[in-house]
């Protein structure tokens, strides 16, 4: 048997969580014979994904091989994969991959996947993959092998994360995706998709791109695809005429078509990552020279990559950081209180209605589906804050993302009023207000007034005591900090603000919402800035201050470009806006001291309207304007790039040493899970505390490694 020379490698992970592949024989309509259909299932609930290791390939595989030999007799007349609800299948088990410590036994591991997906596409009879749910990596490749693919409305995740994980679609996927829908759209689904914070198609999208023939409800998914596929083995010239036809018009292309994708996708991979980790470009790699590969080629090439980048440090950083925080740690939050204490919550408040007041509306109506209601101080931006959520959900729903019902209940669950008296029977009231201590206290006086003794008072604070903002209310123990990151809908970290007299009922009701809102919680103890804005004020404020000290600006702001940050510190610091910046650092300052700069040239641009220190131009490139820089009082004390990357790492080290000894939280762990989910922090760095230890900047200055 074909399979029989993976079993050393399948007796390196005896303690693999087997998906198996179960067969069921199914007599299909219009006298199109029998289909064998598989079933991948790990025998867990549906709180336990399915993946893949070689115990698993290697049942699969042979399944396969029963299956050819059936069909060969003529038994079956049709074969189709499925999985147990809510997944097709998730994708390798990292777990195993990363155990497989050998670039021989990486490389036989990329084989297995080759040899059971390349049998599932020649059976001699017709091959249907039904995507019911989940379908990421190496599950949408089994997909993908097959010769039809419905897909149900209902599932999401689908797509090629490798790029993301540190690998390649290295089981097929890199040649038959752009051959199935065209290469522009291959790219978006292995570039674009992964390195935009691993973005992942729903049902309808991959359909509407070309990954699957017909798209299917959930309610009678596998029926409605079993009489599709009957319509298939049948013969039905209509049906087959009109799935050609379609494939024939999405996956068209031609040299240059294709020759623009793989320079699109480059360009995406510098902006993102400035191509300081592997395996993006490794895809784009194989992705270019495949345009003249036959399949058998792609597939060694595509094996010496799998192999190749499995023993780089920067995918076993990857899986640490991706596997073992973003996966595990980030799903069970430690310190956080027994969720049956949890109160429920059927409706929040919003005060503000400013930009991130209406992002939280949307957030909270469209996850929680209770009334959400926004205050302000005038009619004027209430109607604004209401019609920006309104607007949100046109654009949704225009996209597809939401059904027009959906649409239509979660703008009837978002209204706006200038009295405070809505809150009445809210049972959680957030603030979203202008970052000023006697501000956010005013509110929540005003709100303590109207709202229940049980109502929980949150704020959105970046920088603020939370303690200080409860300090003269009557029930100080309702107040907890639940501090977003800007966008909302896209950043997925939350740091819940542990204020000291914060009961647990009130915590345990915000990891609650938390969970419910698809965000990734870590609670954080009431400390200046918290995790993220203390890290990244100590970063800008030794880049600002090489910049003063006379560095020039092309130096200073690319000088971390060796840590694949998503965007530079100066162009970073635009975005955010520079008074917002400005009013951090000097919190920041104000509680630390001067190892917090606070630059008074910032101030000077701040003061003269200038929005950035870069002034972009029409053929893409950026320069200081002279005019800004007239406004500028610099030293005559440069540093180069690699004294500023010193320097930096020094900084990040001494500044995150002092958090841990001060239980801002518990442990280095929870720092490297901020600034990926709140920061952007590169996962192939494997965190910022790994990345300090690996440079010498932890021992440098603490004596000793974070871990």
């Amino acid at each position: 048997m074909s399979f029989d020379r993976f079993e050393e490698l399948a007796a390196l992970v005896p303690t693999e969580i087997v998906t198996h592949s179960y067969v069921q024989d199914i007599d299909l309509p219009f006298g199109a014979g029998v289909l064998a259909l598989i079933t991948l299932d790990n025998d867990l609930d549906s709180a336990k994904p399915t993946t893949l290791g070689p115990n698993t390939l290697i049942e699969y595989g042979r399944t396969l091989e029963g299956l050819k030999e059936r069909a060969g007799r003529g038994e079956i007349q049709a074969v189709a994969v499925t999985g147990k609800p809510y997944f097709l299948v998730a994708g390798a088990d990292l777990s195993t991959v990363k155990s497989l410590k050998s670039e021989q036994y990486g490389l036989l591991m990329a084989e297995l996947g080759h040899e059971a997906y390349n049998l599932f596409g020649s059976l001699g009879v017709p091959s249907f993959a039904f995507i019911n749910g989940v379908a990421l990596g190496g599950g949408l490749e089994i997909a993908l092998a097959a010769d039809y693919r419905t897909v149900s409305t209902g599932a999401n995740g689908i797509g090629l994360p490798e790029a993301f994980i540190g690998l390649v679609p290295g089981w097929g996927g890199v040649y038959r995706l752009p051959r199935l829908i065209g290469p522009a759209a291959a790219v978006k689904v292995m570039i674009e998709n992964p390195l935009s914070n691993n973005r992942m198609l729903g049902g309808a999208a991959a359909f509407e791109l070309g990954i699957a023939d017909r798209l299917f409800e959930p309610a009678d998914f596998l029926e409605q695809s079993l009489l599709w596929a009957a319509t298939i083995v049948a013969g039905d010239a209509a049906a087959i005429r009109t799935q050609q036809e379609r494939r024939s018009r999405l996956g068209s292309y031609d040299d240059a078509t294709w020759d623009a994708a793989v320079a699109a996708g480059r360009a995406f991979v510098e902006a993102k990552t400035r191509n300081a980790a592997p395996a993006p470009s490794r895809v784009l790699d194989l992705f270019e020279a495949g345009k003249n590969y036959s399949r058998e080629e792609s597939a060694v090439a595509e094996c010496k990559a799998l192999s190749d980048l499995m023993q780089t440090p920067e995918f076993h950083s990857t899986v640490y950081a991706f596997l073992d925080l973003v996966q595990k740690r980030a799903k069970r939050p430690v310190g956080a209180p027994d969720r049956k204490l949890a109160r429920p919550v059927t409706k929040v408040g919003i005060v503000g209605a400013g930009l991130m007041a209406s992002q939280l509306a949307l957030l909270f109506a469209r996850n929680l589906k209770v009334p959400v209601v926004l205050t302000d101080i005038d009619q004027a931006r209430v109607d604004k804050g209401v019609a920006y959520v309104h607007a949100e959900v046109d654009k949704l729903l225009g996209k597809k993302r939401l059904s027009l019902d959906a649409a239509n209940r979660t703008r009837a669950l978002v209204s706006g009023s200038v009295s405070k008296n809505v809150f009445a029977d809210a049972d959680f009231v957030i603030e979203a207000v202008f970052e000023e201590l006697s501000v956010k206290k005013q509110v929540f006086a005003e709100v303590e007034a109207v709202v229940t003794p049980e109502c929980i008072l949150a704020t959105n604070t970046s920088s603020l005591s939370v303690a200080e903002m409860a300090a003269d209310l009557q029930h100080p123990e309702r107040v907890v900090g639940f501090h977003f990151f800007n966008p909302v809908a896209a950043m997925p970290l939350l740091e819940i603000v542990r204020a000291p007299r914060t009961d647990d009922a009130v915590l345990a009701t915000a990891f609650a919402l938390a969970r419910d809102l698809k965000k990734n919680a870590v609670l954080v103890q009431d400390a200046p800035a918290f995790v993220v804005n203390r890290i990244l004020g100590r970063m800008f404020g030794e880049i600002t201050r090489v910049f003063d000290e006379g560095t020039d600006a092309e130096i200073a702001d690319n000088a971390l470009r060796p840590m694949g940050l998503p965007m530079t510190p100066f162009r970073l610091l635009a975005l955010v806006g520079l008074p917002v910046g400005q009013h951090v650092q000097e919190s920041l300052r104000a509680a630390f001291g001067s190892r917090f700069h606070v630059s008074a040239n910032q101030q000077k641009l701040i003061d003269a309207g200038v929005k950035g220190l870069w002034e972009k131009h029409d053929d893409g490139t950026s320069t200081v304007p002279g005019s800004t820089l007239a406004l500028l009082e610099r030293g005559d004390s440069p540093s180069s790039g690699a004294e500023v990357l010193r320097r930096t790492q020094d900084a990040l080290a001494d500044e995150i040493g002092r958090m841990l000894d001060e239980g801002v939280v518990a442990a280095p762990e929870d720092i490297d899970l901020c600034v990926i989910l709140g920061a952007g922090w590169p996962l192939h760095l494997g965190g910022i505390t790994p990345y300090l230890d690996r440079t010498g900047a932890s021992e440098r200055v603490n004596g000793r490694t974070f871990h």
